[in-house]
C-alpha cells in the first residue's frame, strides 16, 4: 500500500493482460500525489482463467482494502483488469465503493481475440483468460451484465506499429487490440475517446488527469 497515511480513500489499481503492475506505476504516482492511497493488483494474466483470477489475486485486495477503514475504495483498470472488476463487483460490491474508471476495457468482448483464439501463438501469449474474451457466440464479458455502479470508460482510437496487423481486423475506430465500440458499458455515467494506443493509454497526463477528475467528480472534464 503506498500513498498518504492520512488519505481517506483508496483506489485500486488492476492491469491488463500480459502485463505487470509496473505498467501501471505513472498512473499510481499520479493519484498519490493527488492523495489518495493506493493498492495494485499483480496477477499472473497469462495463467488462470478469469473466474480463478477474481477469487484469487482480486478479491483479497479488495478485502483487505475493505478492512483498512477508508471512506471510498476506487478502482482504476487497464484493459482485461476492467472485466476482473467487473465480475468482481457483480458478485460482492463493497458498501463503500466509489468510483471505477476503465482505460481500453473490452467490455463487448474482443474481435482480436475471436479471431486468433485457435492460433496457438496466440493462446500461448495470453493464456485462458484470453480465450474467454471472444465476442461471440457467448462471451464472458457481455455476461457480467450492466453496472449499477459509477464507471467512467476511456480509450483510444490510435494504434502503435506492432499492432498494425490487428487495427485491420477492425472496420471501425480502434487502438490496435479493442474497438472504441467494444469498450463501451451498459450503465456506464461517462465515456471519453482519446487519441492514444492500447497498450500505452495510461501514461499520457491527459488520460491520468481525466481518470483522477472522473474519481473527484464523476465525470470526464469537457
Amino acid at each position: 500500500m503506498r500513498g498518504c497515511s492520512s488519505a481517506t480513500e483508496c483506489v485500486i489499481l488492476v492491469h491488463g493482460l500480459a502485463r505487470t503492475c509496473r505498467s501501471m506505476a505513472s498512473m499510481e504516482t499520479h493519484l498519490i500525489e493527488a492523495g489518495y492511497q493506493t493498492l495494485t493488483v499483480d496477477y499472473p494474466s497469462r495463467k488462470k482463467r478469469l473466474e480463478v483470477l477474481v477469487s484469487e489475486n482480486f478479491n483479497p485486495v479488495l478485502k483487505f482494502c475493505g478492512q483498512q477503514g477508508f471512506g471510498k475504495i476506487h478502482c482504476v483498470t487497464h484493459s482485461l483488469g476492467g472485466i476482473i472488476v467487473r465480475l468482481a463487483l457483480a458478485v460482492h460490491k463493497p458498501h463503500n465503493l466509489g468510483r471505477v474508471v476503465m482505460l481500453s476495457p473490452p467490455n463487448q468482448g474482443s474481435l482480436v481475440a475471436e479471431k486468433l483464439k485457435k492460433w496457438w501463438l496466440f493462446k500461448l501469449v495470453n493464456g485462458p483468460a484470453g480465450q474467454q474474451l471472444a465476442t461471440f457466440p457467448d462471451c464472458l464479458p457481455g455476461r457480467s451484465g450492466p453496472v449499477d455502479y459509477e464507471v467512467g470508460v476511456i480509450t483510444g482510437n490510435r494504434h502503435v506499429f506492432f499492432d498494425s496487423w490487428f487495427a485491420s481486423f477492425f472496420s471501425g475506430d480502434n487502438d490496435g487490440k479493442v474497438a472504441v465500440e467494444e469498450a463501451r458499458l451498459e450503465g456506464m455515467k461517462d465515456f471519453l475517446i482519446v487519441p492514444e494506443t492500447h497498450p500505452f493509454i495510461m501514461n499520457s497526463y491527459r488520460v491520468r488527469e481525466q481518470a483522477l477528475f472522473f474519481l473527484q467528480q464523476g465525470f470526464f472534464h469537457p
